[in-house]
């Protein structure tokens, strides 16, 4: 069945999504949130110590990073720029099943593409994955691409429900607006280790059993995990408090704001030696460049 006036709602909603320049990291999408300059993206785009946003007229401005959430995957991204084409949220907590989606980013360098597809659910995506963690997802058919990352995911109306973050399997993970409400109400947190990770199971020496882990792939320079000699490789176990079941349990031992530290255990090279280090979090000298955690 046609929508009518879908024509208005995909160009309102093209004019409500940005480009964001990442550096050599390279790009991904935003949604502008308000009128004033406030665009929301995913942590995993805004990971570069310099960015750019480039508006659907062409317009670039410089962009600063005002925070980042790495457990929801979102940061807010602010703008010298006033009275933009901000988009309106919906109330993800009444989106249903079997309800259109529209996905807007610039996947592959097209500006502005669009994709439609059908809500399949709205909450943690089954079987508890440790990659996913938890926390609820708007899950629907829509076809995503590198750089559609941190654009949205809009219903029949034009409204934003979510903000497009993965491919699981082939539907699209977005994180829920009510999500991103939350995230922009908070006090700003500094949750930035500096590192990409991927669950593994590390064999526990003279036992079957395998314990959780989270192994470094990436670390960036000058980053908290690199300052505390961490290394591509390492696998992280947990805290001082708790070991890590999920990477969820990472994220929320990163959580808080200002300078403090975290103590980690994690392995290098060797199951059998236990390692331990002191991680220094939130110093204003670290350059905020990094990726997934």
């Amino acid at each position: 069945m046609p929508i009518h006036g879908f024509g208005e709602i995909a160009e309102q909603l093209r004019r409500s999504t940005v480009l964001v320049f990442a550096g050599d990291r390279g790009n991904g999408s935003g949604v502008i949130w308000s009128a004033d300059g406030s665009i929301v993206t995913n942590a995993h785009v805004a990971r570069a110590s310099q960015m750019r946003v480039q508006l659907w007229d062409g317009r670039e401005f410089d962009a600063v990073l005002v925070s980042r959430d790495t457990r929801r995957d979102l940061a807010e991204l602010r703008i010298n720029a006033a009275n933009l084409p901000a988009a309106t949220a919906a109330d993800s907590s009444q989106v249903r099943p079997g309800e259109l989606a529209i996905a807007i980013g610039n996947p592959l360098g097209f500006v502005g593409a669009l994709t439609t597809g059908v809500i399949q659910s709205v909450g943690p995506l089954g079987g508890s994955s440790p990659r996913f963690g938890s926390e609820p997802w708007v899950q629907a058919d829509v076809r995503l691409a590198p750089g559609n990352s941190g654009g949205p995911l809009a219903d029949a109306r034009g409204r934003v429900i979510g903000i497009n973050t993965m491919v699981a399997g082939r539907l699209a993970l977005a994180v829920p607006s009510n999500a991103v409400t939350n995230f922009l109400a908070a006090d700003p947190v500094d949750a930035w280790l500096g590192v990409s990770v991927a669950p593994v199971r590390v064999p526990r020496p003279g036992t079957r059993a395998k314990a959780f882990g989270l192994v470094l792939l990436e670390v960036e320079p000058d980053s908290p995990a690199a300052n505390a000699s961490l290394m591509p490789g390492d696998i992280l176990l947990g805290t001082g408090e708790k070991s890590f079941a999920s990477l969820d349990d990472l994220a929320a031992s990163l959580q808080g704001a200002g300078q403090r530290v975290v103590r980690l255990a994690f392995l290098r090279g060797n199951y059998h030696r236990f390692r331990r280090v002191t991680v220094q979090l939130g110093a204003k000298n670290v350059r905020r460049s990094a990726a997934a955690a």
